[in-house]
């Protein structure tokens, strides 16, 4: 994640706090001022349908890959489509069980010897391997396609603390955060952790902006702030491959 698009973050936004998600150190108070902000925000969000073309999906993953990974592909078809009538927090669930039992992690140079690469649904099944950007992608793609509200979900941009709660060191990090209907809280879907828990159960995650394929939003903005397909080139670049690969929304 580049350091120009934190700088110009800084800049569109004049709050001295990063909201729309639980930040550990803060008062009770500001802590759900901030939630309710980012619901508000979210919800201002329109809805668009995605679609999976699980034929063609399923045969680039052959292609490109082998017949292994299209099996998988079968697995992902066939679990989603089992899904359809499930609860939204039991497909929020099941999808990420899913994608942490067939995905190992690995990190962009050992992967694709590139230091920040973005890689595409396609690109993650058929490796089989991905960092945290890929695991939140995948998952939110996945999450689109059974319904669930474009409003509901964010791609998350975080400061990951390591090493104890006083720790001071962070690493760029990327997680996917859900809300429930009526519920200001987000619950987090990280690669890292196989639960799904509420933000107030990671004070280690501290947020620096927010996007999904609506909006950008950084600093307790209630509105969108930019594009983020123009603001965040990965981000653009990873959505026109998908769009190439079975995966269309609108």
């Amino acid at each position: 994640m580049g350091i120009n698009l934190l700088i110009w973050l800084e800049r569109a936004c004049s709050f001295e706090v990063v909201s729309g998600y639980i930040i550990s150190g803060f008062k009770k108070t500001n802590i759900t001022r901030f939630c309710i902000v980012a619901l508000f925000a979210s919800m201002l969000t329109s809805a668009q349908k995605v679609n999976v073309e699980f034929d063609l999906f399923i045969s680039l993953l052959h292609e490109r890959y082998d017949p292994m990974r299209a099996d998988v592909g079968r697995e992902l078809q066939k679990m989603l489509e089992g899904l359809h009538n499930a609860s939204e927090i039991d497909k929020v669930n099941t999808v990420n069980t899913f994608f942490d039992n067939q995905l190992t992690y690995q990190t962009d140079i050992a992967l694709w010897h590139e230091k920040d690469y973005w890689a595409t649904p396609l690109e993650t099944l058929g490796k089989g391997r991905g960092d945290c950007e890929d695991y939140a992608i995948i998952k939110y793609f996945m999450l689109r396609y059974l319904g669930v509200a474009e409003s509901q979900l964010r791609l998350v941009y975080v400061k990951a603390r390591i090493g104890g709660p006083r720790s001071k060191i962070t690493q760029a990090h990327m997680v996917l955060s859900y809300y429930l209907p009526k519920q200001s809280e987000p619950l987090i879907l990280d690669s890292l952790l196989a639960d799904v828990v509420p933000a107030s159960q990671r004070p280690d995650l501290l947020p620096v902006f927010s996007f999904n394929t609506q909006g950008l939003w950084a600093k307790g903005s209630t509105n969108s702030v930019a594009s983020p397909t123009a603001r965040l080139s990965r981000w653009r670049n990873a959505l026109d491959k998908i769009k190439l690969e079975g995966i269309s929304w609108g």
